[in-house]
């Protein structure tokens, strides 16, 4: 009986497993029946790789006023070519850069794949691993979506056309299906469209050139951002081939000193910097596949017509200036409270491909010269260092910085302005007590200010000195109307916008920027409105310290030492904070002016950094004309706006002098000035005191002289935080050009950065 039940539940249990296990199979067997009907629905025939490709529909880029501006195509210039009519070279460039490997693997390089990953981990240098089969595949059959699907699918298309065509067949493929950038398809309309020649005329330097841009052609085309990365890319192409002896290496050296001459384009284009600007942010954004086949519709912030006109006025001007040795210009328009762009002109002729037309320097890093001079002085407003009023001593002044060699700026006019206060020496750009003001702030801080104002170049402050504030880093063009716009918003900053909306062919819209609510919450945070930021918009700096250097920069008087009270930096019936700037060594002339609407940046010097004339060292006969012409365009039948005031600024009687109360015992000059409340002046314009004197210098002694023939006079002494008791009213030798002949005085910023705060400096209401 014991056995039998025992049976029974035996045949039981094996009942139960069998059953389980063909359940299993069946859900099994369904799972994968669906994950291969997944896999295998909808996927293309590699059949299509020898047929006519589909449809593509072109993306327009327009104006905001509707006009096109340029027209992007896929396909629509495609020429196919036979392998057999292109010589060796041709092919086998793109060979040895993409697919090394290429007669030996059936799809798929295991080795290419570890190479990509090792120089990925190893050397941070993103490299593709794909075959010229897979790439084909990707090109011409599939998107450029990341699933796991996808992947699936290329690998099935991938081992199918490995086996329905010959390599000789996807290579020729290959070459026809690929994008070369901008409309250029395929190796036939690249030679045509970068070289004016077909294929079979290219010579081993196009041809090493051709095959490194499908990597990224945006990245790697000859009118980029960056010319020189086409460039080091074809080196590349022509190592590869030498190494896979393909080409000598003395080919590979004479292909690589070949100058190459680029095609003019014949594609009409209208603002051509700005649009292929708008292009590789929509290529980061959408992808290439999408931008030059997905029909997207580009509504943009520029206004063709201002930027005719500009362009029109920039190019001019710069004609006049060849006598100056100024080869090249830019400008830059925007809208400070909602950061739209309205112009942007990259060079003087995008097509004068001899002087680097195609450079956009408005995306460039170039030396900024003292127009970076108000970010500094906003800086030292902000930490509450100096106030409008504050004087400081322009005279010779070395500064000793951590055992490295003296540093000893120099004024743009050869002298020196004795005790000035900031509205001056921003206005007329003295050096010497800008460096002061830095030295005040700190190199960190003032960096720390400006990257928050949208520079965005000053990455590592170890790198940077006290010059910083006299332009010594570099900076984009882009950058400084992002920070001066800034200045613009009393203190909010705004991210430069190229785009207003971007539709699909059928009308569907993507995405939309709102530069009315844009420009309402920043007049609500100007107001110091609690509202909600939006993204990317943030209060930066306070309202008053912003307001004060705008205030300054548009006090004509301020600047008429060095500018004069008619300079092209006054724009009639109208209310314009600017400021000039030129570096040292002449390679770059700057104009940068707003008001509350409207901001117009100008460069001009030469894109191979060649120093211009020394007559343009004022700042005001290179880019202020410019920059003059094109703002009194953009202020055209504009209401007059000054900025507003906020309610923490106040105005105080100062001495003109010393910058402090009026002294009743002894009546000074005085004038009004603004203060951010709180750090207006509180005491009084100093007395002269009994000093000793030397009696054949007419100056107090300094450390170490004799104190024979020592007199005891009254004289008028001030102090700065970085020199005490300067006498002001010495009689001092003059040189023969007629200036005044001032002591050198040395500063160890060490040992000021430890005892600045027991400095005897004039005391404010902190």
């Amino acid at each position: 009986m014991y056995l039998s039940r025992r049976n029974t539940f035996i045949r039981l249990l094996s009942m139960v497993r069998h059953r389980k296990r063909l359940v299993l199979g069946v859900v099994s067997g369904c799972t994968i029946i669906f994950f291969l009907f997944l896999l295998l629905k909808d996927i293309p025939s590699p059949t299509k790789l020898k047929r006519a490709q589909d449809f593509a529909i072109s993306t327009k880029i327009f104006d905001r006023n509707g006009l096109l501006l340029y027209e992007i195509y896929s396909d629509k210039n495609r020429t196919p070519v036979a392998l057999n009519d292109l010589p060796p070279y041709v092919y086998q460039a793109s060979i040895a850069i993409e697919d090394q490997r290429f007669y030996q693997h059936f799809g798929f390089d295991a080795s290419g794949i570890i190479r990509a990953l090792k120089n990925m981990v190893f050397r941070q240098q993103i490299q593709g691993g794909s075959t010229i089969t897979q790439q084909l595949i990707k090109t011409a059959l599939l998107t450029r979506e990341k699933t796991l699907i996808r992947k699936m699918k290329e690998a099935i298309l991938t081992i199918a056309a490995e086996i329905m065509y010959s390599k000789n067949e996807i290579l020729e493929m290959y070459l026809n299906h690929i994008p070369y950038g901008g409309t250029s398809w395929g190796v036939e309309a690249a030679a045509e469209t970068f070289f004016n020649k077909h294929a079979k005329e290219l010579d081993i330097a196009e041809a090493a050139f051709l095959a490194g841009l499908p990597q990224s052609p945006s990245r790697y085309s000859p009118f980029g951002i960056n010319p020189d990365l086409a460039k080091n890319r074809q080196k590349d192409v022509l190592r590869r081939m030498a190494e896979d002896k393909y080409i000598t290496k003395e080919q590979a050296l004479k292909a690589e000193q070949e100058t190459l001459h680029f095609a003019q384009s014949k594609t009409q284009i209208a603002a051509p910097h700005f649009v292929f600007h708008v292009r590789d942010i929509l290529e980061e954004k959408y992808g290439q596949a999408l931008v030059e086949s997905g029909g997207l519709r580009v509504y943009t912030t520029l206004d063709l017509k201002l930027q005719n006109d500009a362009q029109a006025s920039l190019s001019s001007e710069i004609n006049t200036l060849k006598r100056y040795r100024v080869g090249n210009g830019a400008a830059l328009i925007t809208k400070p409270s909602t950061g739209e762009i309205l112009a942007m002109i990259g060079s003087r002729n995008f097509f004068d491909a001899t002087h680097d037309g195609q450079v956009n320097v408005v995306l460039r890093q170039r030396q900024p010269g003292s127009s970076i001079k108000p970010i500094n002085i906003v800086t030292a407003l902000q930490l509450k260092k100096i106030t409008p009023a504050t004087m400081l001593l322009d005279i010779p002044t070395c500064f000793q910085v951590g055992g490295q060699k003296a540093y000893c700026p120099k004024n743009y006019d050869g002298t020196f302005h004795g005790p000035v206060q900031t509205r001056f020496f921003l206005g007329n750009s003295y050096n010497i007590p800008e460096i002061k003001v830095i030295g005040l702030n700190t190199v960190e801080n003032f960096i720390a200010t400006a990257s928050a104002m949208g520079i965005t170049t000053w990455k590592d402050t170890s790198q940077y000195g006290l010059s910083l504030t006299l332009g010594g880093g570099e900076v984009t063009m882009y950058d400084m109307a992002t920070a001066f716009g800034t200045l613009a918003n009393q203190g909010v900053k705004v991210p430069l916008q190229s785009i207003l909306r971007i539709e699909d062919y059928k009308g569907k819209i993507l995405e939309e920027y709102a530069p009315d609510q844009t420009k309402k919450t920043v007049e609500k945070m100007t107001k110091d409105q609690d509202i909600p930021e939006l993204e990317g918009i943030h209060r930066v700096l306070n309202r008053e310290p912003s307001y004060l250097v705008s205030h300054m920069l548009l006090d004509n008087s301020a600047r008429v030492g060095a500018f004069g009270p008619n300079s092209k930096l006054v724009i009639p019936n109208q209310v314009v904070s600017a400021k000039t700037g030129t570096t040292n060594d002449l390679r770059d002339n700057w104009t940068i002016g707003y008001t509350p609407e409207y901001l117009t940046a100008v460069w001009v010097g030469n894109n191979d950094n060649t120093p211009m004339n020394q007559a343009l060292v004022s700042g005001v006969t290179g880019a202020a004309p410019i920059w003059h012409d094109i703002m009194s365009r953009v202020l055209k039948g504009q209401k007059s706006l000054w900025p507003e005031k906020p309610s923490g600024v106040i105005d105080k009687e100062v001495c003109a002098l010393s910058g402090l109360l009026p002294n009743p015992e002894a009546p000074c000059q005085t004038r009004v000035e603004y203060f951010w409340e709180g750090t207006e002046p509180i005491d009084l314009d100093p007395l002269p005191r009994d000093t000793w004197i030397v009696s054949t210098t007419g100056l107090p002694p300094k450390e170490g002289d004799s104190i024979d023939g020592l007199q005891l006079q009254k004289k008028l002494l001030l102090s700065d935080p970085f020199t005490r008791d300067f006498c002001v009213d010495c009689v001092r030798p003059i040189d023969e050009k007629g200036h005044v002949v001032y002591e050198q005085h040395d500063v160890d910023m060490q040992q000021f950065y430890a005892h600045y705060d027991e400095r005897p400096t004039p005391r404010t209401t902190q």
